[in-house]
């Protein structure tokens, strides 16, 4: 397929309370087919208002890199699999990439499970 032709790349981001839920979440996406790359970026530490109460905690975080074609899907996907309780997801569809980063991002598809 044509570099024009290919979904635009797409990231997610999102926060995990530890490694091994994130690399459990990032090795399904990856698995799935739903992502071509997860960055793991520990030693975060999130300042954060939840139920009316200022906290913060410390945290590690993931940066998604899919497509257009399954940003929503690998949303909801991450979604499911997050231990929090109501996990803060976003993602959105880049404006920009260099043009080996659009064919490999355009590319994926996911796995039949």
């Amino acid at each position: 397929m044509a570099e024009a032709q290919l979904p635009a790349p797409a990231l997610i981001w999102c926060p995990f309370p530890d490694e091994a839920a994130a690399r459990a979440v990032a090795g399904a996406l990856l698995d799935e087919g739903l992502a071509a790359c997860a960055n793991l970026v520990p030693g975060l530490t999130s300042l954060f208002v939840w139920n009316g109460a200022r906290d913060e905690a410390r945290e590690i975080g993931m940066l998604v890199k899919t497509n257009a074609a399954l940003l929503d899907a690998a949303v909801a996907r991450l979604g499911m699999l997050h231990p929090y309780e109501e996990p803060a997801i976003t993602g959105w569809i880049c404006d920009a990439a260099s043009a080996g980063t659009r064919v490999w991002l355009g590319g994926i598809s996911p796995a039949a499970i």
